[in-house]
């Protein structure tokens, strides 16, 4: 169990990516031996020693040697490591791992990591190598390039990225954390574009929009140096977005790359949206021409639903954010090891959203925000989902957001449904002239079907996996570390050192109430038996103990979710409360306005 020392804010530590470092350890455990593997096999060869592998592979067959295991001899960095906790991590919990580069560029706080690591005994000392460096020149300079490369920092990673992207080995992993969410949402567009190439929209599907951004991002980095990208993990959690990608060298595959990325429609009075594709393919025989894609997307100059003008947004990635049978190997080697992960009751629930998603339809709709620009009671999720699969149309929800519609229908159908709603259940007319009254004037072509379909209920609500698991108190961000605590931060933090004093007490009585009824049990069957049960008592609650120690997180989150899956019960049982507020100022004002205005500027 791996330990750290903590003394005030000199050292950045955060209890709430405890999440993001279990599953971090998880990616790690499932990958490390993956790749060991496809190098001993030959799939993955250093850029210009196809010849030499292909030589040395005639010569082993010429002497007719036996295939030779896959060995673990892997070099990781951790990037910006601060406390050191999570390259001890996988110091402790990873196999095949034969150096851990640490580094960070505060000396003060290199000395901490290293009393750190000296805490958690010579394993830890013989892997994790503490550096006082630039994380950017550790990572140029570096004679030989690292199979896993582990980017956290606090804020944005963009100017990370570029020398990553040179040091990570030949399929070897990339993991990279953003906290700068308030930028990649949309709330500082310009801000966004100078860090990551791209220009976001403030719309509910903002968080799935700023992973598909650092995705644009890591991609156009990588494309430098003819490499590029292959997602196996990216997720929006709390209040950052973690993405795990792997990266291979081929100059042919880079000619791909616009082809993958899209700029987005958006509409201003709506929450209709279109995908403009970068670059197409087109296949000729044997060969593949790279040719720019085709376009405007948008049927016309105007929201075809509310006659708005449109915003324009991106690039962004436009693949799949996933390998989903990548992901689904994980999510079962990670069941079959639950009690590693302090958090793995939360992380169960993110794999398995991730897994029911649609992986080829980026970004998603927001029903609820849809009704609250009608004015209308929204349908039920079971309702909604089955008008469109009735309609010949796929759906699914989103990990990013409980209330989130992935659909491959067109904002027409989504618009149709919700017009049918409307009819179904009247409402008090909009004033002339607005956004909702265009939009409910529109004539409805696709009549929507009501009636429960097969699929509309995901398998993961039946199955009473607890999709969304809800955070402890006091879970979120920290300051960053060496400025003086405020006072209201220094009375969350007392709050925390109480609850978490208290959780373990209530524990310690449970251990201690549970040793004395075995001991109890094993004296009233004899001396020697009472001996033996006394023994294994103490053994198993200094087990528990220890087990608690490293779990009492996670022990917390669970029992905060025991009150019941509150947002699934919101999704499925509830109407939005929220579709009595008032509507935006914008989406109230009226379209002749709204043109004219669009016009002046």
């Amino acid at each position: 169990m791996a330990r750290i020392l903590k003394k005030g804010n000199d050292v950045f530590y955060n209890e709430a990516q405890v999440t993001n470092r279990d599953l971090s350890v998880a990616v790690l455990r499932r990958f490390l031996p993956q790749l060991a593997q496809e190098k001993a096999d030959g799939k993955i060869r250093k850029p210009g020693q196809a010849q030499k592998d292909k030589k040395a592979k005639k010569d082993a067959k010429a002497k007719d040697q036996p295939a030779q295991p896959a060995q673990g001899n892997a070099r990781l960095l951790e990037g910006l490591a601060a406390s050191g906790l999570r390259s001890i991590r996988y110091a402790l919990e990873l196999d095949g791992v034969s150096r851990i580069d640490a580094t960070d560029l505060d000396p003060a706080v290199v000395d901490s990591m290293r009393a750190n690591i000296a805490l958690n005994g010579p394993e830890a000392q013989a892997r994790v190598v503490p550096t006082c460096s630039d994380a950017r020149l550790l990572m140029l300079q570096s004679p030989e390039a690292y199979d896993a490369i582990d980017l956290d920092p606090y804020g944005t990673p963009a100017h990370f990225l570029d020398s990553a992207l040179q040091a990570v080995a030949e399929g070897g992993l990339l993991a990279v954390t953003a906290t700068d969410m308030a930028v990649l949402c949309g709330n500082s567009g310009e801000v966004c574009w100078t860090k990551y190439g791209s220009y976001p929209i403030h719309r509910p599907y903002c968080h799935e929009a700023a992973v598909r951004i650092l995705l644009s991002c890591l991609e156009s980095h990588a494309n430098r140096y003819k490499r590029y990208i292959v997602p196996l993990l990216s997720v929006h959690m709390d209040f950052y977005i973690r993405v795990f990608v792997r990266v291979f060298t081929s100059a042919a595959e880079i000619k791909c790359s616009a082809s993958k990325q899209a700029y987005v429609w958006q509409s201003q009075g709506c929450d209709s949206w279109w995908l403009q594709p970068v670059g197409q393919q087109q296949q000729k025989g044997n060969s593949v021409k790279h040719m720019p894609a085709h376009g405007p997307a948008v049927p016309q100059n105007r929201c075809p639903e509310s006659g708005a003008a449109f915003l324009m947004g991106g690039p962004i990635w436009a693949r799949p954010l996933h390998d989903q049978v990548w992901v689904a190997e994980l999510l079962q080697q990670m069941e079959a090891e639950a009690g590693r992960y302090a958090q793995f009751a939360r992380l169960k629930g993110i794999l398995t959203s991730v897994l029911e998603e649609l992986p080829d339809v980026p970004l998603y709709y927001n029903v609820h925000d849809m009704c609250r620009t009608v004015r209308c009671t929204p349908p039920r999720a079971e309702q909604l989902r089955s008008a469109i699969i009735n309609a010949g149309f796929r759906v699914s929800g989103s990990h990013a957001n409980p209330l989130a519609l992935k659909t491959d229908a067109p904002p027409k159908v989504v618009w149709d449904i919700v017009r049918c709603w409307v009819k179904m259940h009247p409402i008090k007319p909009p004033q002339p002239g607005t956004y909702p009254a265009v939009i409910l004037s529109k004539e409805v072509e696709t009549e929507a079907d009501f009636r429960k379909a097969a699929g509309a209920v995901p398998e993961s609500v039946k199955a009473g996996v607890k999709r969304f698991v809800q955070n402890p108190a006091f879970w979120g961000p920290k300051a960053r570390h060496g400025r003086p605590l405020k006072p209201e931060q220094q009375k969350q933090q007392l709050a925390q050192a109480e609850q978490r004093r208290t959780q373990q007490q209530q524990q310690q009585q449970q251990q201690d109430q549970g040793a004395a009824a075995a001991g109890g049990s094993g004296s009233s069957g004899g001396a020697a038996a009472g001996g033996s049960s006394g023994t294994a008592a103490a053994a198993a609650a200094a087990a528990a103990q220890e087990a608690a120690a490293g779990r009492h997180q996670g022990e917390a989150a669970a029992a905060a979710a025991s009150d019941g899956d509150d947002l699934l019960s919101m999704l499925y049982d509830k109407e939005d409360e929220e579709t009595q507020r008032p509507p935006k100022k914008a989406r109230n004002m009226p379209a002749a306005e709204a043109a004219a205005a669009a016009g002046t500027s």
